[in-house]
Order: C-alpha cells, then sequence, then structure tokens
C-alpha cells in the first residue's frame, strides 16, 4: 500500500474519513497509548520508521502522511488558514481512530505543526515534542523574537521562496547528484543531516521526499509579485505558503494561552542549517551573504531568528504555568533522530512517562 518500501514491524493502511482518504504508518499493539508522528516538508511517514519502532513497549505509533505528500489523497492545501487544514486533518484521523488523548512529535514543518495543535486541542495532547521545528511564528518574512513583520505583505515568504528546479525535478523523479544546488539527492544529503552521514536507507528516504505532490497550487505554491525586497510575497495555496507569517495567524498567542498545557521537549540539532538563526533557506540571511542581490540591509530585513523566537515563545509559554525542556543534540543537522536516534528517543521517552 505504501508507496516506499517499510520496515519489518511497521504497517501500511489506508484510513477513509470525510476530509480526505488519509495514509498512514502503525507500530506496536493496536491497544497501546497512541503516539502522533508527523513528518515535514519534502518527506513522508517513512522518516520516522525507526522512532517508531524503538517506541517502549505499550506505546502505539501512528504516523499519517500530511495532505500534499505520500501516499494520502491528494488534495489541495488552502494556505490562507495557515496550518488549519492540516490540524482539522489531522485530528479528524484521530477522531476515525477513535483516539482522544495522544502524544505527539513533529519534525521540521510537522514540528510547527504541532505548536498549531497544542494551540487548537490541547485538551487532548498529553506532550508534546517538536524536533527542529521551524519557528512558530512561521518561516520567512519576519524578524526580531516577537516574529514582527519585515514588511506588509510579508514578503520574502511563500511559495516565490523556493529554488524552482527542486520541485521540478522532484516531478520528475530525480535521483542524480548532478544538479548540485537542486537535485533533490544532494539537498537532502546536504542539509537534512549534517554531512558526511548518509543513512543506511538513504534510497527509501529519496523516494519518501519526492512523494511531495508538486504544482503551481501544491509544492512549492503559488506567489505573488510584490515592490518590497526579495519581490515576491506568498500565495494563496501549497504547503510553504501555510507556513508564511502572513497565515499563521494568532496560533502562537493561542499556543502560550492554551488550557491545559501539556509539557513539551524541544530537540534539536547543534549543526541545523535550515532551522537557525543563520539559515540558508531564509532570505535575510541569504541577502546578508550576498547571494541575493539587493538585500535592504539589518534594520529591514535581518535573518529571521528562528531558534531564538521558539525559545522566546517557550518561555512564554513556561511563564504562563506551562513547562519545557530543550535538548540539543552534537554533531547533527536538521534530522537528529535519524542521525542519533537512540539519543533521541532517550530524551523523548521522558515526556512519554
Amino acid at each position: 500500500m505504501s508507496t516506499v518500501p517499510t520496515l519489518p514491524g511497521i504497517t501500511s493502511k489506508m484510513i477513509d474519513i470525510a476530509r480526505l482518504k488519509t495514509h498512514a504508518l502503525f507500530s506496536g499493539p493496536d491497544n497501546g497509548k497512541p503516539v502522533l508522528f508527523i513528518h515535514g516538508n519534502a518527506s513522508s511517514s517513512t522518516y520516522w520508521e525507526e522512532m517508531m519502532l524503538k517506541l517502549p513497549s505499550g506505546f502505539r505509533g501512528i504516523a499519517p502522511d500530511l495532505r500534499g505528500y505520500g501516499d494520502t489523497e491528494d488534495k489541495l492545501i488552502d494556505a490562507t488558514r495557515g496550518m488549519g487544514d492540516w490540524i482539522d486533518d489531522l485530528l479528524a484521523f484521530l477522531d476515525a481512530l477513535r483516539i482522544d488523548k495522544f502524544h505527539v512529535i513533529g519534525h521540521s514543518m510537522g514540528g510547527t505543526i504541532v505548536f498549531g495543535l497544542v494551540a487548537a486541542a490541547a485538551e487532548r495532547v498529553l506532550s508534546a515534542t517538536a524536533v527542529d521545528p521551524g519557528s512558530p511564528y512561521g518561516f520567512g518574512g519576519c524578524k526580531g523574537v516577537d516574529g514582527k513583520p519585515c514588511y506588509d505583505d510579508f514578503a520574502g515568504s511563500g511559495g516565490g521562496i523556493v529554488n524552482p528546479e527542486f520541485p521540478k525535478l522532484m516531478a520528475k523523479g530525480d535521483r542524480s547528484s548532478d544538479n548540485p544546488q537542486a537535485s533533490p539527492r544532494v539537498v537532502m544529503n546536504s542539509f537534512y543531516w549534517k554531512p558526511p552521514f548518509k543513512p543506511a536507507r538513504e534510497e527509501d528516504l529519496l523516494t519518501s521526499l519526492m512523494t511531495e505532490k508538486v504544482g503551481d497550487q501544491k509544492y512549492p505554491g503559488d506567489f505573488v509579485p510584490s515592490t518590497n525586497w526579495p519581490n515576491v510575497a506568498p500565495g494563496k495555496f501549497g504547503p510553504i505558503n501555510a507556513l508564511s507569517p502572513k497565515y499563521v495567524g494568532d496560533s502562537v498567542d493561542k499556543f502560550i494561552a492554551a488550557s491545559p498545557k501539556p509539557p513539551m521537549l524541544w530537540v534539536r540539532g547543534d549543526s541545523d542549517m535550515i532551522v537557525s538563526d543563520a539559515s540558508f533557506f531564509d532570505m535575510g540571511n541569504l541577502g546578508k551573504l550576498g547571494f541575493v542581490p539587493g538585500w535592504p540591509g539589518d534594520d529591514i530585513y535581518p535573518p529571521q531568528p528562528m531558534v531564538s523566537q521558539t525559545r522566546h515563545i517557550l518561555d512564554e509559554y513556561k511563564a504562563k504555568g506551562g513547562s519545557y525542556e530543550e535538548v540539543v543534540i552534537t554533531d547533527t543537522g536538521h534530522s537528529p533522530f535519524i542521525e542519533k536516534p537512540d539519543e533521541v528517543m532517550t530524551a523523548f521517552k521522558k515526556v512519554l512517562k
């Protein structure tokens, strides 16, 4: 059923829910305590398999392919709802499985969704773990620890900031290393983990990366011209627009005000170049480094302090009665749960208790 071969101990199922047919991977006993795994952009549930198999006995791993990814039914993402489509899909999916309360762990984009899930349904979340999450304010177009927009139209975020060659090569299923800037294999091995690390399942993870649905209204999504640097602003469809600060809206305030407040775990690699205070995927940093001409300077468009923003928001959450722990995994990049799964599971087991 899954496009990508699964490891022994992992089962693949299609779950028919009203919103969309959802493909998911499962591990552990059907009556185990549920742990929801949320994957990131340009990946799928496949990325979580090893961690799912490392869960303590008595836990059930559940990893759906999000809308726009993997083997889940191909339906458009309404980016003007921010993370709303994904959150509604996930809650309906859990309802279909008759799961009320659950632990949740999300990676990258999935980590941002974890913050949104707590904001939307805190009473159902037993614990929440974000692994190298994008900033809860969204990706691109904002500055300072309080996430202030660089421009009113949030220029520099959304579908227009993606290198157009990358989704083109994804759509072709290109498995080469011919394009040093855009080959999916090169991007994965350069940024998903810290070189020279390469995972044992490199081929399966590359296949998973390329299951993302590509198109003008899919990945990376549409965009509109802007008079503000770097001259593109968010459109209305697709995952990268959904993660724009333009549409993430008041989810940060709702997260900080969540009641009850599930315990939070924040895990990150110390060498992450995707989510960082100097990200190689952020227009502010690329402009400052001279890769994108016309950069207007630090006062107007500094690098987005993604890690500092996340810490600021978690400190606010703690000040309002919540709790969190930050765990930094040394010598890892954007996916420490693939690079050093045992270390990440050691931290994760503490919140599962």
